[in-house]
């Protein structure tokens, strides 16, 4: 068996050293494809291989019909939309990603925009303080619950919302649950997004609900741009003037914000909730651990394409 690490963005070396150790130890060969420029070098790269794993690597019908071999991608991470999954089933190639490796990287990021905004980017003018506010955490995912867990550290007082997650499974980390979205926004200064981006959630975030929010609302995004309708957002940066918005990766209305509202938002320079070093190694162990284990056992727990 051949697997390839195609990596635009290269894991740290202790990383691939651990996918080395585990690779190997089943007796697999490991190449890497690390900082390449083209998605041809990627194309000629997969002739060959059994499995792959990728980053935000964007895995297209292209790189399907090339990988003439391959068997299974694991997305070092949660979100797999830069995967082609139509065209993987339709490769008979099984596609899985590794939930939770990242979660509390992610959480640690939305409170650090949180801070930064609430201490006016460490300007030296006084700034607020998150204890006492109140908190609302969209999904209830792996990375919702790191959130809660550090929200109680900081002593807001903490809300979700999702309809996937059983009551009596929020309330474990001393968490109140809204039973509706509108719910949720309403009594919520901070909002904090952790839901995927799909057909159902992408600009599901709109004006009806951002309306809602208290004054000195804070909307933070560590999920994906998709989820925001950008028409809203901007509709009420308009009309409210209180109203400032956090994400780790910019809109495509980036140009409107610098223009306008300056000292309203924190975009980072790019995505950057999973890249830590430690969320790099669990990601990419996981990924590792789990090509053996299917290729072992069968084991498709994480698959996520039909």
């Amino acid at each position: 068996m051949k697997v390839l690490v195609a990596t635009e963005k290269a894991f740290a070396p202790v990383a691939v050293n651990q996918i080395k150790l585990v690779t190997e130890a089943a007796g697999y060969e490991l190449a890497l494809l690390e900082n390449y420029k083209n998605n041809s070098d990627l194309i000629r790269s997969v002739v060959d291989v059994d499995a792959l794993i990728v980053r935000s690597d964007l895995i297209t019908a292209e790189v399907l019909d090339a990988a003439k071999k391959l068997k299974i991608v694991v997305r070092a991470g949660a979100g797999y939309e830069n995967i082609n999954l139509a065209a993987s089933t339709a490769h008979n190639v099984i596609v899985m990603n590794t939930p939770g490796q990242n979660a509390n990287a992610v959480a640690e990021l939305a409170f650090a925009l949180m801070l930064c905004l609430a201490r006016g980017g460490f300007n030296g003018k006084s700034g607020t303080e998150l204890r006492r506010k109140s908190l609302g955490i969209h999904a209830f995912g792996n990375v919702g619950k790191h959130v809660a867990e550090i929200a109680r550290g900081f002593g807001m007082d903490v809300y979700t919302f999702d309809p996937f997650v059983v009551e009596k499974d929020i309330k474990k980390y001393f968490v109140k649950v809204c039973n509706t979205t509108e719910e949720l926004y309403s009594k919520c200064q901070y909002v904090s997004l952790h839901m995927p981006s799909n057909e159902k959630t992408n600009k599901s975030i709109g004006y009806d609900l951002l309306k809602k929010m208290p004054k000195n609302a804070v909307l933070v995004n560590t999920a994906r741009k998709e989820v925001i309708d950008e028409e809203a957002l901007l509709k009420i940066f308009e009309e409210r003037p209180d109203f400032r918005y956090l994400a780790d990766v910019a809109p495509d209305c980036k140009a409107t914000f610098e223009e306008k509202y300056k000292g309203r938002f924190i975009f980072t320079e790019m995505k950057m909730g999973a890249n830590t070093e430690e969320a790099n190694l669990y990601a990419c162990l996981a990924a590792a651990r789990q090509i053996v284990d299917y290729f072992k056992t069968g084991n498709e727990k994480y698959r996520v394409n039909k």
